[in-house]
């Protein structure tokens, strides 16, 4: 009998709560080492779709191609390695379990928060002295700040739930992932969710890590800042929200609503469905 090319859902559960296992006990410089790791791919994922989309006026048809190429970010965590804060939100199902305390899951959820930050900011900066955004006469240096500007105005409100459609299908991407046997199967099985998250426009703080700080670096230079103002009609007073603290206000909902996400619709279902009745 021909073997099955991917576990069934009750054993991804499983696979993927023995995985949070290890992680919520990963010693501390391997944590840190990892989550700078993931931020810098998925930062690599999300400069590299602005690159491709910047000069694409329909927004329809920018969200797709930009979707297209975003998933190799997720792709290199999977295949390579890498801590990514969204991703583990599914730690939850050990709490759940008692095979993690709580204690434990926070201290893996700050310490890589933290460590995808310092991964993406490293990011930012190679992408910023690489010359990247002066690509078609400093548009997409125009670009990077439109899409900054508008990630920080996005409402409290609008910021949770979109954080929450977000973290969804980034967490069945990594169970979808986690079902397949074969790394075709996995690329597949990451690319689909993570295309239609990045389609939808939905917030994932960590991406945001790259989009934000990435904004504010291009609003330093005056070409960028001036070819913003020429061709999207950016004002100096949307320039100046470009800072530390305004960015906070899409950071704290973002994070609260890819925690709801990630712990509750993903992690908390799939735990009641499949282990909740019969905890070992």
């Amino acid at each position: 009998m021909m073997e099955n090319s991917f576990y069934t859902p009750a054993e991804v559960v499983e696979l993927n709560m023995k995985g949070s296992e290890n992680k919520a006990n990963l010693p501390l410089r391997k944590m840190i080492l990892l989550g700078i790791m993931a931020g810098m791919f998925i930062a690599l994922g999300g400069a590299t779709s602005n690159t491709a989309v910047h000069n694409i006026e329909n927004v329809g048809l920018a969200r797709a191609l930009a979707g297209a190429i975003f998933p190799v970010g997720l792709m290199m965590i999977v295949f390579v390695g890498g801590e990514l804060f969204t991703g583990n939100c599914l730690i939850i199902m050990d709490v759940f379990a008692k095979r993690v305390s709580l204690a434990k899951m926070l201290r893996n959820l700050a310490v890589v928060y933290l460590s995808n930050l310092v991964g993406a900011l490293f990011v930012d900066i190679l992408i910023f002295y690489s010359g990247n955004l002066k690509y078609t006469d400093c548009l997409l240096g125009a670009y990077t700040i439109k899409v900054a500007i508008g990630k920080i105005a996005v409402t409290p409100v609008s910021a949770i739930t979109s954080g929450i459609l977000c973290n969804v299908l980034v967490c069945i991407a990594i169970l979808m992932a986690a079902a397949a046997k074969d790394i075709v199967g996995k690329i597949w099985a990451i690319f689909f969710p993570i295309w239609a998250f990045v389609i939808g426009g939905f917030e994932h703080c960590v991406a945001n890590m790259f989009y934000i700080p990435m904004g504010m670096l291009a609003a330093k230079n005056a070409d960028y800042a001036a070819k913003a103002q020429e061709v999207y009609g950016i004002t100096a007073e949307q320039l100046a929200s470009l800072n530390i603290i305004d960015s906070l206000a899409n950071f704290i909902p973002v994070t609260i609503g890819n925690m709801l996400g990630g712990m509750l619709v993903v992690g908390g279902l799939c735990f009641k469905i499949y282990k909740g009745s019969h905890q070992k």
